[in-house]
């Protein structure tokens, strides 16, 4: 068993971290905004943009295992202000190549790979820490604040993204990254983590056994490991929903319209942090994730139903407010079941496999959409007469369709997740690490 710090300073020390990390996101959220926006407008290339989105999520996944086996051995503040400040250069640097008129799409691949593996070390070090330094009791509200995190970035990036390019160009964004990097390190520079206690399972003495710790971890314990292929299920049929919300709302209604949708989604992720923030999750929190998951999916199916922006907003709005329910209860019980001398390892883990599928998704949703799904539901598609009859045809109801697939397919896997003993029994099965 672990204790952490003593509550005042845990908390002080976790309030600290978290203020730094949430002007960061917010920042590094506005890059991402910022250079995709700049690489569609001048090469018009649908590919090129892909491109950055591969750049971000590739290395992240291939990397992970080992950025955790590392987080482990290392101080993990010093690994999060590693992290930060080899970000904070690579958007110094191409803040310096875009002035001196030298910018190129591979600086621009490069430096998000390499912000990609930054990550990679950042998020298990982070999620990892949150244990040792907040009361067990506070770990619900605690990561709520942190989803809190990514529902204002996810309102406040674009917005601000647009008012900095419209005036300052890129420059301006990045020089505004730039100053949210130097919050995050400073923030960090001001406070200590303690370290974690050892465990048998700790250390074989080389990297690549160290890195497999993690996954031997994960394997040994059912509960554990049908959580995680849940997780991946889930992620592989909302992936469809991030590659295609734009083209269903397109299909019918205006820029304007498809952004108001982000943004009361936006909203729905802010609204649900408070909530868990404030609440601290579910108190049986496997039953609480799934309900979340099946809530979710239904709103998913929703906004596919009808060629309409109101219920496609308002559905937007219920998926983003629980999502940060789902996610606090997954990362609570991962905190406490998993001994926090292996959680860098073990959450880099959690990460590579349930987001390694989600590419299979992206790359899938444009063709099924154009060849199969779209057809289907054209005015004498295959399936006019009958889906058709009910949800419409003509342009964008393949699409919505293809919501409605997503949407009944989430919830079903959140069903059937539930009906596994092993995960059903998660809470009660396997000890708490966490004291």
């Amino acid at each position: 068993m672990v204790t952490t710090s003593t509550p005042a300073t845990g908390m002080r020390t976790f309030f600290t971290v978290w203020g730094g990390q949430l002007i960061s996101v917010v920042g590094t959220s506005l890059t991402g905004f910022g250079l995709s926006i700049w690489v569609y407008v001048e090469t018009g290339s649908v590919t090129n943009l892909a491109l950055v989105s591969l750049a971000l999520a590739v290395p992240a996944t291939v990397i992970s295992p080992f950025a955790g086996a590392l987080v482990d051995r290392w101080d993990r503040r010093i690994v999060m202000l590693a992290a930060d400040t080899a970000a904070g250069l690579g958007t110094l640097a191409i803040a310096v190549l875009f002035m001196t008129d030298s910018l190129a799409l591979w600086h621009i691949y490069l430096v998000v790979a390499i912000g990609s593996i930054g990550n990679a070390f950042q998020v298990p070090a982070w999620m990892a820490s949150i244990p040792l330094i907040v009361p067990k009791q506070q770990l619900g509200r605690a990561n709520g604040l942190v989803q809190l995190n990514d529902g204002l970035s996810l309102v406040l990036a674009p917005v601000l993204a647009g008012v900095l390019l419209a005036v300052f160009d890129l420059p301006g964004v990045l020089i505004v990254d730039l100053a949210t990097f130097a919050v995050a390190v400073a923030t960090l520079s001001v406070v200590r983590f303690p370290r974690p206690q050892g465990h048998a399972e700790t250390t074989t003495g080389t990297l690549w056994g160290d890195a497999a710790v993690g996954w031997h971890w994960v394997k040994d314990r059912p509960g554990l490991l049908g959580l995680l292929e849940i997780y991946a299920a889930v992620n592989f049929t909302l992936a469809f929903i991030n590659v295609l919300i734009f083209p269903l709302a397109l299909a019918f209604a205006s820029e304007a319209s498809a952004g108001t949708v982000l943004s009361v989604a936006g909203v729905g992720a802010v609204a649900g942090s408070i909530a868990v923030s404030a609440w601290g999750g579910p108190a049986q929190r496997v039953r609480g994730m799934m309900i979340a998951i099946a809530t979710g999916g239904i709103a998913v199916a929703a906004m596919g139903a009808r060629a309409s922006i109101p219920l496609i907003a308002v559905s937007g709005f219920i998926l983003m407010a629980v999502v940060p329910v789902a996610n606090t209860s997954s990362q609570v019980l991962w905190q406490l079941k998993v001994p926090p001398a292996v959680q860098g390892r073990v959450f880099a883990i959690r990460r590579m496999v349930s987001s390694a599928i989600a590419p299979i998704a992206i790359l899938a949703a444009g063709p099924l959409a154009d060849k199969v799904f779209e057809p289907l539901l054209a005015k004498d598609g295959g399936l006019a007469s009958s889906v058709g009859a009910v949800i419409g045809t003509g342009p964008g109801r393949g699409v919505g369709f293809m919501f409605i697939v997503a949407g009944l397919l989430t919830t079903l896997i959140a069903v059937l997740g539930y009906a596994r003993p092993r995960v059903r029994h998660l809470e009660t099965d396997l000890p708490d690490y966490v004291v």
